[in-house]
């Protein structure tokens, strides 16, 4: 089982050969790895006990772990916690968020403080139930959703080689480790995430697998009998065994996997949850409670640490500190390198680093803009997408592009964009497979790395496989861009499975969101330029399949869609009608308006390209476009959920009231009634 410690004396060198630089040259503390594994322990097992809630079980149990890595391989500076060439450490296993929480303290992040650990899982503080990205320097990525984390690694560990390719190894060159456990590996994204690392043989990402046998309900084979070595092995991992309580064996072990560049590895670490304590180690009852006064006080007298609550003896603190230390001989060697790098080199990454749009970027959208209005091509958004992409990717050599094997449909691939693959990660798009949920995680991942800005691509009602990785991207505030095409009915014969009808409201619904649904060319180079512009937000691109004329023909400057809406073709004479749509249906609502002033009604046609941006503008801009005292009729091919914030409750709106159907998409806009008639005729049913 424990096959990692049978190489011990082989690898010995090896271990100081590719341990930091720092590490090799400094002492050791002559305090010993249990002393420090067990204030991993302690803080753990005292923090939840206080908040009378958390998950004590698995900071006990892979404390020596995360001990072992720490302190002997991961590149750090806690006094630069956002160096580019890090190490990175996901906590997949997210529940376990005292673990990472103590090190980070014990490690001396300065914001990390004994009292944040005091205050764990309480309002305000930076030690949420959760690992939270932002809360604290050090929590590379918000986890908790099993299997998020993993997929975030994978995503992490891709851009670092993308960016190593670019600019050399000697600005990066780093590791992505990641803790998961078994819940981890029972969630679909996990095999999906796997599977991608595997095929690309992502030699610098390192699992640390807690192999516990232990989930909520209790021991693991009530639900799963799988072999978890034989499924990394399949998947093209190395795998390792170890006892993850003997550190000479974690240490060898994780000193192997650095060895192994041509694949990923997963080191398997036999661990007991909720180690120390007396009566409660090994059983379900430490996954998710805390542990009791009376169990704490024998894992006290257990683990030989005869401490008061939330106390760590001085030694062992500056033992810890010692080693949090050693990284900044490692950060200011790498920023001697990035010094000496030409000054052209240099400029360009830190500008992608920093996430800054190249000084061409506004030159490019305004090109791209001016030359449609004036062409007005009938064109599907998707397809204009693609014509965006042709020109930003000339400029932007950090857009990293894919899809979920759906290229051809959703005009991601720039005719440029070479693809990335296995040994050869110089290209900048990803084959990702029939892997949404991976795909988006592995994005969320590349966007939190940062130097890449990564956008993938699959149907709009495929969102229902990425939607907690979008979710998690608005959560964390990262520029992650979904391309999401085959928007409506309109796609036509695929039928109800692949129609979204629901989708926009579901979305819409997610905070820190924005969702993006231009009306022709014009607007998606506009939406492009917002989505890229929003450092700190994810954003859905939600795009036709089928061709739809131009509504903006005349070129303006300004950005028209970063207000959210707009009006679009104000009346000729006194509003007395506002046609509200967005995407396709913008064109039905000219076509309405149209129709009323040949009957002598006077409307107005607003584009609401995102609403959430809308939401955003003053009230007076917003009573504006909506036209006070106008009879107001919304038009999108979607269900209606939303609009009344909108239409008002004397409002009308013409969309989809039930799934689709198979016919192609022109026969289906007449068949549910979202036609420029049925607007007209909902605006004369309110007019009386």
């Amino acid at each position: 089982m424990f096959r990692a410690r049978l190489e011990s004396r082989r690898l010995f060198a090896a271990n100081r050969a590719t341990a930091p630089a720092a590490q090799r040259e400094m002492h050791q503390p002559a305090v010993s790895h249990t002393s420090m594994a067990n204030a991993i322990r302690a803080l753990a097992m005292d923090a939840v006990e206080q908040a009378k809630s958390g998950h004590p079980g698995m900071p006990m149990g892979m404390a020596d772990v995360a001990t072992v890595l720490f302190t002997k391989f991961l590149k750090y500076d806690p006094q630069h916690p956002d160096w580019p060439d890090r190490d990175r450490f996901v906590l997949s296993a997210g529940h376990g968020s005292m673990l990472l929480y103590a090190v980070l303290h014990l490690t001396g992040y300065g914001d990390m403080t004994l009292e944040e650990i005091r205050r764990f899982r309480q309002l305000g503080s930076r030690t949420a139930g959760h690992p939270e990205h932002g809360h604290a320097a050090g929590i590379e990525t918000t986890t908790g959703p099993l299997g998020q984390g993993l997929g975030n690694a994978v995503g992490m560990a891709l851009a670092e080689r993308i960016l190593a390719a670019r600019f050399g190894n000697d600005l990066v060159d780093h590791y992505t480790y990641v803790l998961a456990g078994d819940g981890d590996l029972m969630e679909g994204v996990s095999q999906e995430a796997i599977t991608l690392a595997g095929h690309l043989k992502l030699g610098k990402l390192i699992c640390l697998f807690d192999d516990n046998k232990i989930s909520i309900d209790g021991p693991t084979s009530l639900a799963t009998s799988e072999d978890a070595t034989l499924r990394f092995a399949s998947a093209g991992w190395r795998v390792l065994d170890v006892d993850g309580h003997d550190p000479a064996a974690v240490e060898t072990a994780i000193a192997a996997a650095r060895q192994d560049d041509r694949r990923p590895t997963m080191i398997r670490c036999h661990t007991v949850i909720g180690y120390g304590a007396p009566t409660k180690a090994g059983t379900a009852s430490t996954h998710g409670s805390p542990l009791g006064e009376k169990e704490v006080a024998g894992a006290r007298e257990k683990l030989g640490w005869a401490h008061p609550a939330f106390v760590v003896p001085n030694e062992v603190v500056a033992a810890w500190r010692a080693y949090g230390a050693r990284g900044a001989a490692d950060y200011e060697a790498w920023t001697k390198r990035l010094a000496a790098v030409p000054a052209e080199k240099r400029a360009e990454f830190e500008r992608v680093i920093a996430g800054d749009l190249p000084a061409a970027f506004a030159g490019a959208i305004e090109s791209l803009k001016a030359k449609a209005a004036a062409e007005k091509p009938k064109l599907a958004t998707r397809q204009c997408s693609g014509n965006v992409l042709e020109e930003l990717t000339k400029i932007m050599p950090e857009l990293v592009g894919g899809s979920a094997d759906l290229t051809g449909s959703v005009n991601t691939q720039a005719k440029a964009m070479k693809v990335i693959k296995a040994g050869d990660y110089s290209g900048r798009y990803v084959h990702y497979g029939v892997r949404e949920h991976a795909m988006a995680a592995a994005m969320n991942g590349m966007a939190l790395h940062r130097g890449v800005i990564p956008y993938g691509g699959t149907f709009l009602v495929f969102t229902d496989y990425c939607r907690p990785s979008i979710r998690l991207a608005a959560l964390m505030g990262v520029r992650s861009i979904f391309v999401m095409t085959h928007d409506s009915i309109g796609l036509g014969e695929d039928g109800p499975t692949h129609q979204p009808v629901e989708h926009l409201a579901a979305l819409r619904a997610i905070p820190n969101l924005q969702l993006l649904r231009p009306a022709d060319m014009v607007e998606t180079a506009e939406c492009w330029a917002l989505a890229l512009a929003a450092k700190e937000m994810p954003s859905v691109l939600v795009l036709t399949r089928q061709a739809i004329p131009a509504v903006r023909t005349i070129h303006t400057r300004e950005n028209l869609s970063a207000r959210g809406a707009y009006v679009l073709s104000e009346a000729t004479g006194p509003r007395r009608v506002t046609l509200l749509a967005t995407g396709s249906e913008v064109s039905i609502a000219m076509d309405a308006q149209a129709r009323l002033a040949r009957e002598g009604i006077e409307a107005a046609v607003v584009s609401m390209p995102c609403w959430s941006l809308f939401e955003r503008q003053p009230a007076s801009y917003r009573e504006q476009v909506l036209g006070p005292g106008t009879v107001k009729v919304g038009v999108e091919a979607a269900v209606g959920f939303g609009w009344e914030r909108w239409l008002g409750p004397e409002g009308g709106f013409v969309g989809m009231k039930s799934f689709g159907a198979s016919a192609p998409g022109g026969d289906l806009f007449k068949h549910f009634g979202i036609t420029a008639d049925a607007v007209v005729s909902a605006v004369k049913a309110r007019l009386g």
